[in-house]
């Protein structure tokens, strides 16, 4: 549909990630690892590990690729050791934009960021420039079509904070990052499969760029997305959508 749908660009992202796979794979394996090190090999306990594990299913990465990973990070292993950082900024039209890394070079990644950022028209900002304008949260998407009801039904019994119905028929599910395992074990459980889901910074409001704005934009985004060290990007941009 055209206009600002959520779902569209929802479908676009996901693609767009389903396009860069090994590098999917290497940023798992990073997630994993500094999962391991910082809450321990058991993933019964140790709720980022489950989540880390649970999308390396998903991506069909191989078990003993996720076995190594867990042990370089309980200090099984030797390896890298990666620290977490994140930088904060502005792209088009004022977009704010979160960059997460896990890096083992804090200069090499601090000086590929700006580079990104300055070549593609955006601006790398100070320590909380942007971030006040994101909530950290658990996020679940469901595809047009799924029954409001039942996902309603599931996600309050469970304490989730809210069930958001999308102009488009999407579903948007939001809760507390403590609750996000439960959530999603209890969707899961009733048969509810969303299309996208994980620990984010959800944006308060989104701004809508389009045309030359939005091909900025993008481009701006897999300049980020594509550095080794970058984890995740966040952006309260979103993509008018043919």
């Amino acid at each position: 549909m055209a206009g600002h749908s959520k779902w569209a660009n929802i479908q676009h992202r996901k693609g767009r990630q389903d396009a860069k796979r090994g590098k999917l794979f290497t940023r798992l394996i990073r997630e994993i690892t500094v999962a391991a090190r910082m809450g321990g090999s058991d993933s019964d306990t140790n709720s980022r590990l489950r989540l880390a594990m649970d999308k390396a299913s998903e991506a069909n990465m191989p078990k003993d690729t996720v076995q190594r990973a867990i042990a370089r990070g309980a200090g099984g292993l030797e390896g890298a050791n990666y620290e977490e950082i994140r930088y904060e900024g502005y792209g088009i039209a004022g977009a704010a934009i979160i960059v997460d890394c896990m890096t083992d070079n804090r200069t090499r990644t601090v000086a590929e960021v700006r580079h990104a950022f300055s070549k593609h028209g955006g601006n790398l900002g100070t320590d909380g420039s942007v971030a006040f304008q994101f909530r950290h949260c658990g996020q679940f998407i469901f595809a047009p079509g799924t029954s409001e009801e039942r996902v309603m039904e599931v996600a309050l019994e469970i304490g989730a904070d809210d069930v958001i119905r999308g102009d488009d028929e999407s579903l948007e599910v939001i809760c507390e990052p403590a609750q996000f395992a439960a959530l999603s074990r209890a969707l899961a459980g009733a048969g509810l499969k969303s299309e996208l889901s994980g620990l984010v910074m959800k944006p308060d409001n989104d701004i809508l760029l389009q045309g030359e704005e939005a091909e900025r934009m993008q481009k701006l985004m897999d300049a980020l997305e594509g550095l080794d060290d970058v984890q995740e990007v966040y952006t309260n941009a979103s993509f008018e959508q043919a």
